[in-house]
């Protein structure tokens, strides 16, 4: 699906004539020698003026509110999508702007959900701006976020985590095929086990783990910190890749590395969990090791809040969908305590 895009043949800027004060024709360039400003000229100051506003704007991600670079990087995107489609200056965007951004949003088959996280990007953007006296007046007031419709976690069964885990067989014809076999099962075992996001797993480094107590520190939204446990058979997988890590590279800070020593990016690790999966004829991603961790440990017995805390969500509301999923969990629970 592409974001809507308008045509840049139409006005980016309404300018006025400094003399009539009206929009320029041929008789204020003949009568005035006014010279009109072309399309591009009155694109590249829109653009100049928003990507002022978009660097304030991402100053305060990153300085006040502490945001991770990843956040900030979906933020900016947000915005520039928005700042492309609007065709004028940031700071001269109307509610009815908004209105008609977020109406062709869903008609492009945005989902709600989606067009609702750029409409609250958008809110806080505008929210910065005006406290910042950049803009008069704020033109998100009285805009409703669109309705988000809710969707429950996509899971693996036990099974099929088993399947991905104990593959029977490799293709791994030389050394190197073998070292990054070992890297992507340590890495499969770490994401199930310790219930990690994929953002936090590329930013994991050599010495947040501790291989001897099984447990990794982690840097989740907002950079907080929290200790991810895992059990023996990840511990046992994580202590193969690091026998054999030095072979690709002993300098690098990362825990996991790429072929060349560097740094193991997002969209790689989609790739390699996508391979590595295929096997049990899902598309399966990174995040559904996540999602099964913690629909796993519910039906086992754990408690929402000893789940809460492994995943690191502040509110526990956000944990609560999982039982909506598991729903052998809510029924042993019925019959441990219904009379």
């Amino acid at each position: 699906m592409t974001i809507p895009i308008r045509n840049y043949r139409q006005p980016v800027l309404s300018v006025q004539c400094p003399k009539c004060q009206r929009e320029p024709g041929k008789r204020c360039h003949d009568e005035h020698g006014y010279i009109v400003p072309t399309h591009r000229e009155r694109f590249r100051a829109a653009m100049k003026e928003s990507c002022t506003a978009i660097h304030r704007f991402l100053n305060w991600l990153r300085i006040e509110r502490g945001a991770s670079e990843n956040t900030i990087s979906n933020y900016e995107r947000d915005v520039w999508q928005f700042a492309e489609w609007v065709d004028k200056p940031l700071a001269q965007a109307e509610r009815s702007d908004v209105q008609t951004y977020i109406g062709e949003l869903l008609a492009s088959g945005m989902t709600g959900r989606s067009a609702a996280r750029k409409v609250s990007t958008l809110r806080t953007f505008y929210k910065i701006l005006f406290m910042d006296r950049v803009v008069s007046a704020d033109p998100m007031t009285a805009v409703r976020l669109p309705k988000a419709e809710k969707v429950l976690p996509r899971f693996l069964e036990p099974s099929e985590v088993d399947g991905i885990l104990n593959p029977r067989a490799t293709t791994a014809e030389d050394d190197l095929g073998k070292y990054l076999v070992r890297r992507d099962m340590a890495i499969l075992e770490l994401l199930y086990a310790g219930a990690l996001r994929v953002s936090e797993l590329a930013g994991a480094r050599l010495v947040d783990l501790n291989l001897i107590d099984r447990y990794i520190l982690v840097r989740g939204k907002g950079d907080k910190e929290r200790i991810a446990p895992f059990g023996l058979r990840a511990a046992t997988a994580l202590g193969t890749w690091l026998a054999m890590r030095p072979l690709l590279t002993k300098d690098s800070p990362w825990l996991f590395v790429g072929r060349w020593g560097g740094q193991l990016t997002r969209q790689r690790l989609w790739q390699m969990v996508r391979g590595r999966s295929q096997g049990v004829g899902r598309n399966v991603s990174p995040h559904m090791f996540r999602h099964s961790c913690a629909t796993h440990m519910i039906e086992n017995g754990a408690d929402l809040r000893t789940v809460q805390t492994i995943l690191g969500h502040a509110d526990i509301s956000t944990t609560q969908i999982y039982t909506n999923v598991s729903p052998g969990w809510v029924r042993k629970v019925y019959q441990k305590h219904h009379p």
